[in-house]
Parts: structure tokens; sequence; C-alpha cells
């Protein structure tokens, strides 16, 4: 570099030299600014009169109407010794998933400081509001292959508070992190509840193309008069073939005591298998398949004979307008054992079929 400045003060070029300067400053900023926004649309054959998708849908959960996801602005400060993070959000999925929480707290959607504690080595310390650590979906759609989440992901944390301790090797290999946490996709404790929950973290990247990954939540989410521990494990792999095709499979399994003290569980699970398709630079197309099995209603909920059991397909294609813009387009379909799934005159049938159109933008 000091020899570049040289020969180019030599040169007389000062002017692209300071412009050259110019450039590595901006690049080199610890502080940047960055935003997101979804807007999407969907019909639900079942149409309901509540203009709503079905109780346990988190995200893209709005019927019959041109709706706004999921929007934020974020600030990210990045050195060699300290990260934060602070991101406000709006949209239907801010309104949903954070229902719970006091106003104020309501439009955080991410904000986190954390210190690198080993001069040698990547160990670090973060504290604060984190996207969760289970599954590999997050509520931004376009980090995600397909345009509606999953079961699984809109029935496990996408949020989580506390503070966890992590070390990513010198070959960027493994990623290990230990996690104390406020409650399940919590930021404030559920109320009469003083006990902490916990959680890892391992993931195995043994070269560009697979990700292995293991997630874990140990705690109890009531107050604790009627406190029941729940036991909860995440397993996905990630392939990527090749340039164009890629396959994501993951099993997740859930136990919760059935009542304080007991040593009985109800028990849940659910599978998925995705496969994405890039046809070209600007094309993709994705498919797939996912089982969800609940029959104590531990997490869905149903008041039905055998609970919630359903099995759901989807397809959809993404075409890519811009770099920073992405146009997708989903149908979707569940299938359950019992009528789970409300109608227009507000009877209940085993299926539910919808169509979904999005525009993505981040900056």
């Amino acid at each position: 570099m000091k020899n570049m400045i040289i020969a180019a003060i030599l040169m007389g070029s000062t002017a692209s030299v300071m412009a050259q300067n110019d450039t590595i400053i901006r690049e080199n900023k610890p502080l940047t600014i960055s935003g997101y926004a979804e807007v999407y649309y969907q019909s639900d054959a079942n149409n309901p009169l509540n203009n709503k998708r079905p109780g346990f849908v988190y995200s893209h959960n709005r019927n019959n109407e041109v709706s706004l996801n999921l929007a934020y602005l974020k600030a990210n400060y990045s050195s060699e010794k300290l990260r934060a993070n602070l991101a406000l959000g709006v949209g239907s999925y801010m309104t949903v998933n954070y229902a719970a929480e006091p106003d104020v707290l309501k439009n955080i959607y991410e904000g986190n400081v954390g210190l690198k504690i080993s001069k040698k080595h990547g160990l670090w310390i973060d504290a604060g509001i984190f996207s969760s650590h289970l599954g590999f979906e997050s509520a931004v759609g376009k980090d995600n292959w397909t345009l509606t989440r999953s079961l699984f992901a809109d029935n496990s944390p996408y949020f989580e508070t506390g503070a966890k301790i992590s070390y990513t090797s010198p070959s960027g290999k493994w990623f290990v992190s230990g996690l104390i946490l406020n409650g399940w996709q919590r930021i404030q404790r559920a109320e009469g509840n003083s006990t902490p929950a916990f959680g890892h973290q391992l993931t195995y990247k043994p070269n560009a193309k697979l990700t292995l990954n293991s997630g874990s939540f140990i705690g109890n989410d009531k107050p604790d008069s009627i406190q029941q521990m729940r036991y909860f494990h995440n397993l996905y792999a990630i392939y990527q073939i090749n340039e164009k095709f890629g396959i994501t499979a993951g099993f997740d399994i859930g136990a919760e005591q059935k009542e304080k003290g007991s040593s009985d569980y109800n028990t849940w699970y659910t599978t998925v298998l995705v496969a994405k398709y890039n046809a070209t630079d600007k094309f993709s197309l994705t498919a797939r398949g996912e089982y969800y099995e609940d029959k104590a209603g531990v997490i869905i909920a149903t008041g039905t004979p055998k609970g919630f059991k359903t099995f759901g397909y989807s397809l959809n294609a993404d075409y890519v307008i811009l770099p920073n813009l992405v146009w997708r387009t989903e149908i979707k379909n569940l299938s359950s054992k019992d009528h789970v799934f409300e109608k227009r005159n507000e009877s209940f049938t085993k299926n539910s079929f919808s169509a979904t159109t999005a525009l993505a933008i981040s900056f």
C-alpha cells in the first residue's frame, strides 16, 4: 500500500490516491446500516372469516390481503474485539411473534452486544436478543429456500434472549456455542418464572458443500408453580451437491413433563426435506415435504382425538429481478388426520391449500 501511494505521488496522481483511500475507509467502517422488507399476498382456499392463516402459522399469517410480513432497519458495529447489533422491525411477523412482550419491546427484532475474550482464538461472549440458534430457517425470507416457513420453524423459537459463549475453529469447520436463555422465544421471562433455560449449538462444515448442525433447548417456560421441564433437540444437514442443486434435511423432537414433578412426558416431532434447483442465475425452483406430529398438543393444541398430525408439501419459484430484489411465488398444501383447519362458514376441514406471492428487498 505504501509503495502504491509513493508511486502515485511521483506520477502526480494525488486525486486518484485520495479516491482510493476514501474507498478503503468506507469499506473498513465498523458501523454499517442495512435494511429489509418483504411484502406478500396470500390466498387460503378455506378463506376463514378472520383473514388469518391457522393459529400455528406465525409468519406470512395474513390471508386475502396485501400485507407486510417483516421490515427492519439494522445497525451493525463490528471491530476486532467488539460487535453489536440493533434492529427495529414491523410487520405481521412482529405483531404475532412478539405479542407476549411489553409494548416497549414489541418492535426489537434484534439487540445484542459481543466481546471477544481471546486474543488468539475465535472465542466470544454475546448477550441480548438474537435470532434463534434452532433450525435452518429464519424470519428473513430472502435467506430461506422457501417463501413461507416450515411447520417446524413456525412452532419453534424465531428469536431468543440471553447470553452465549461461542467458539469458531481457525479452519472455520467447527462452531460450538453454549447458551443461557430467558425461555422459549421470549424477551422477558414468563410471569412467575425464575428458572433459566439452556441450549447448545454444534455446527460442522467439513467442506464448502456440507453443513451438519445440532441444537438443543432445556428449560421450563411456565410459572414456577406449574413448572414443566421441556427438552428439545434440532438436527439438520445441508448439502449443496453442485452449483445448481442443493438438499436440506431436518429432524426435530421434543418432550415436556405432563405435570410438575412428573416422570411422564408428552412428545412431539417433525421431519422436513427441502430440495432446491437453480435453473439459472436468476431463476430457481424449490420443493418441500414435511410432517409434524403433536398428539398431546404441547406446541399445537387442536382439541381433537388424534391431535395435530399433519403432512405438508410446497413448491415455489423465485426470480431475482435485481441483485437486491426477488419475486417469489409458492403453492402449499397441508393435510391433517383430524379436521383442524377452519373454513369460511366456521366449519372445519382436514386440508389447507394456499398460494402466496411476495416481493423482498434488501439494502
